[in-house]
């Protein structure tokens, strides 16, 4: 056991090594549900086999240092040298690979059930949702409130809140489901949404803006025009480059549903389907979304992202956002 136990660290190391290395995706939910499967396994057999066993094996030395002593005593002896309750020990003590592996599951499972059912933590790597969101920025996403789903293959087995307009939303990104992107909602099944010369509009009513200065971008290097927009009850920041034009090509689109969609050289305009949504970055003219790659399908919902917990460069960043 001892063997193959260091051959599944091994292989561990070399999946997390080539992860870190950029050699493959990685995915995280089945690393820890493989991880608490295997720790299981181990578990079980500590508790159900190897345990009882060691706890039998130090019987045995209990009793065999009782039949020695009364060996020994029928011959005038009584001072009997070696310690049993050491020797007890260390049959009792679990090895490593057990310690490693068993050991472990507890603190793996807690791991695996509150990722997996109730709060998950992700990195912000891009700019795209600034200024809600900066590079650096490590915030939490709350997994139940678009309904319970089981980890890995992420189906919904309990409904709760649908998206709506302004959530900001952690979702596997359609292209390759072994990504996870961060964008707002704005648009829900039978929306039409249009942006065009760099204007959002709903059901052909505008989104109110109202102009907030100028926002120096850190990344960028540069200030942008900034507004307060209403989505909803959800007012928040967007940034807009007057410098970039609202143009996302034309000719036909290979993404699902793309015959909902008509581009133009002002922009675009799309009408969302059933069980998808359109999403967009606050950075508007600095985020790869729905206006290039289509709409996201209910089950590639992560979760509702609510609160920043740490930027490390900038410890006033910590707190809750829209």
């Amino acid at each position: 056991m001892s063997a193959l136990t260091a051959i599944l660290y091994a292989a561990l190391a070399v999946y997390l090594g080539g992860w870190y290395a950029d050699q493959w995706i990685g995915n995280f939910s089945l690393l820890l549900f493989v991880l608490t499967a295997v720790t299981l396994g181990y578990w079980l057999a500590e508790h159900f086999h190897f345990r009882p066993a060691r706890e039998a094996a130090a019987a045995a030395v209990e009793v065999q240092h009782t039949q020695r002593r009364a060996e020994l005593a029928t011959q005038g002896i009584t001072q009997v040298d070696g310690n049993v309750q050491e020797a007890k020990r260390a049959v009792l003590a679990q090895p490593w690979w057990l310690d490693w592996t068993a050991g472990l599951f507890p603190v793996i499972l807690i791991v695996f059930l509150l990722r997996s059912f109730l709060f998950e933590p992700f990195k912000i790597p891009s700019g795209s949702m600034v200024p809600t969101l900066t590079v650096g920025d490590l915030i939490l996403v709350n997994k139940y409130h678009y309904g319970v789903r089981l980890p890995v293959i992420n189906k919904k087995v309990i409904a709760n809140h649908d998206p709506q307009r302004g959530d900001v939303m952690v979702f596997r990104y359609p292209v390759d489901p072994r990504v996870d992107y961060i964008k707002r909602v704005v648009g829900v099944p039978g929306d039409e949404v249009a942006y065009l010369n760099q204007r959002l509009t709903i059901n052909g009513k505008p989104i109110d803006e109202k102009a907030q200065g100028e926002y120096y971008d850190e990344e960028a290097k540069r200030y942008f025009p900034q507004f307060l927009e209403a989505l909803g009850d959800v007012e928040h920041r967007i940034l807009v480059d007057p410098q970039r034009a609202a143009y996302y090509g034309g000719g036909e689109r290979q993404f699902p549903h793309a015959q909902n969609c008509r581009y133009s050289a002002e922009g675009v305009v799309c009408k969302v389907p059933e069980g998808h949504y359109f999403m967009m970055g606050d950075n508007r003219d600095n985020s790869q979304d729905s206006r290039f790659w289509g709409f996201v399908p209910d089950e590639n919902i992560v979760g509702k992202a609510f609160f920043v917990w740490m930027n490390f460069g900038n410890l006033r960043r910590i707190g809750s956002f829209q």
